[in-house]
């Protein structure tokens, strides 16, 4: 009996332990089902979040190329307008430029011209008569601008004076300055002798006196033959046709100034001759006008006296004219009188005759 009871016990522990290992290993499979099930799970969501997460992301990067696109797009516009009125700008400054170029071009060429009249010209005043006639002519063209073409009452060319000598031109200005000879002078040899370059200092002051020694022979012949008492003025004018000389007379040779006025004589470039010969044209003006003035004068006082006679009988016409019309005005009471008293006549009659 306990040889049974011990064999159903060895065999209920043997039922038991197959139960438990039966069980851990249901448990075990289960396990390994949760297991797979949440790797499974898991994967599908990171699957799913990989999708979403690359779709959001796609999505941004469209809208983020989408705005990128429009703005280079603008930007584009705004570099081609920019580039387009640059570019209009460009050309017209190139066309300006050409224009300038050409007109470059033609100064040029009118430089060169000129360079060839100026070598010419220089050619030219190489002679001493040619001098002397290109100063005439300059002087002649100065006082024909400023009193006008061949006015002999202001001015004459090649005046002779009493003593036989013969001024290139006389202005015939007012007292007390009188009538005032202009002589042309050009001294132009000793002047370029003068300035020559590679000279040394001991040469350039030697040829300073003598151009200086030229001055003022011009100076002492103008002042003999040109100032004459009683028939010119007291002074005369030099012109130095050349506005170089003159300049370098006023600027390094002043004693020629002191010398010359010294000798009653007025040293005048072109451009100083025609100031003063303004000034002598404003007086004449000026003297020209208190004449007419005077005469103005006169007749406005001629006019006033004519003026108090108009006064005079207007004022008797307008008496007369009061008095005419006084009697009209009585006249017209009168003839109203006689109306009514004719009106008057007729009524009664009529009131005879009803009766």
């Amino acid at each position: 009996m306990e040889y049974v009871v011990v064999g159903l016990l060895v065999v209920v522990i043997i039922l038991l332990i197959l139960l438990f290992f039966k069980i851990k290993r249901y448990n075990e499979n289960n396990i390994e089902l949760k297991i797979t099930k949440m790797q499974t799970d898991i994967v599908k969501e990171i699957g799913d979040f990989k999708y979403d997460f690359a779709k959001a992301l796609t999505n941004d990067f469209q809208e983020m190329n989408d705005r990128i696109d429009a703005r280079l797009s603008k930007i584009n516009d705004k570099v081609n307008e920019r580039l387009d009125e640059n570019f209009e700008k460009t050309n017209k400054t190139f066309d300006e430029v050409l224009k300038s170029l050409v007109k470059i071009n033609e100064a040029q060429k009118k430089l060169d011209l000129l360079s060839t009249d100026i070598v010419d010209l220089q050619g030219v005043l190489t002679d001493k008569k040619s001098r002397g006639i290109f100063g005439e002519v300059n002087l002649n063209q100065i006082l024909s601008s400023v009193f006008g073409d061949k006015n002999d009452k202001l001015y004459r060319i090649q005046y002779t004076l009493s003593t036989g000598s013969i001024a290139d031109a006389i202005v015939f200005a007012p007292e007390p300055l009188g009538s005032i000879c202009i002589d042309s002078k050009f001294p132009l040899e000793n002047y370029r002798y003068m300035l020559e370059k590679g000279i040394t200092a001991e040469e350039r002051l030697k040829r300073e006196k003598l151009f200086e020694a030229d001055v003022k022979k011009h100076i002492d012949a103008i002042g003999s033959k040109y100032v004459i008492e009683g028939e010119t003025s007291q002074q005369a004018i030099m012109f130095l046709p050349a506005e170089a000389i003159f300049a370098e007379i006023n600027a390094y040779h002043t004693n020629l100034i002191t010398y010359a006025y010294e000798r009653k004589v007025y040293i005048a470039s072109p451009t100083t001759l025609m100031s003063l010969l303004t000034i002598i044209q404003s007086v004449l003006m000026g003297m020209e006008r208190d004449k007419y003035a005077s005469i103005i004068h006169k007749e406005l006082n001629k006019l006033g006296e004519e003026f108090d006679r108009y006064k005079e009988r207007w004022e008797k016409l307008s008496t007369h004219m009061e008095t005419v019309n006084k009697d009209v005005k009585d006249l017209h009471i009168t003839t109203d009188k006689i109306s009514k008293r004719f009106d008057s006549i007729n009524n009664v009659e009529i009131q005879k005759e009803i009766e």
